[in-house]
């Protein structure tokens, strides 16, 4: 029977995912924090979005449902941010937004079980179905517009992730 994961195990476990997830701080940085190994850590991350999936459908895991949130609520600041910049026509802080945006996506994807982290198959399909990818689409192609040559390569990689 294989050994219980130590990190899952850890009293401080709400805090480690946090720092991983939320934080995207290093293995090397949560060791020191926690006194863990560093291959405890790696082993770990690849229980996180089991978790968080688990945790969104069921009360089980309520630190996850936390993290779910706190993604969720960084989705939403980030798309205020986009707002407020194309509103201020602030092309550069748009464009910054548009790729936390992007990323927040991506990762509320993860962890909501819609992709795997290892296909971009699936990324894409994920992507071209989320509400937020045509705003995100036409805010990028609109910044962009000045910039014909880069205009097109941009729609041309969006198209493939339609």
């Amino acid at each position: 029977m294989p050994q219980p994961c130590s990190v899952c195990t850890h009293e401080d476990v709400l805090r480690i995912n946090e720092a991983l997830v939320i934080e995207g701080a290093s293995n090397r940085a949560i060791t020191r924090q926690y006194d863990l190994s560093k291959d405890a850590i790696r082993r770990h991350r690849q229980h996180i979005p089991q978790l968080l999936v688990k945790a969104s459908q069921a009360m089980e895991v309520a630190q996850a449902d936390d993290l779910l949130d706190q993604v969720r609520d960084l989705q939403r600041r980030a798309l205020s941010i986009l707002d407020k910049a194309e509103a201020a026509d602030e092309l550069r802080t748009a464009l910054a937004a548009i790729a936390q945006a992007r990323g927040n996506l991506e990762l509320l994807g993860k962890l909501a079980g819609e992709l795997q982290q290892e296909g971009a198959t699936n990324i894409q399909i994920a992507l071209s179905a989320h509400p937020d990818f045509v705003r995100l689409r036409e805010a990028i192609l609109a910044a962009l517009e000045p910039h014909v040559e880069a205009r097109w390569a941009v729609a041309a990689a969006l198209r493939g992730i339609e």
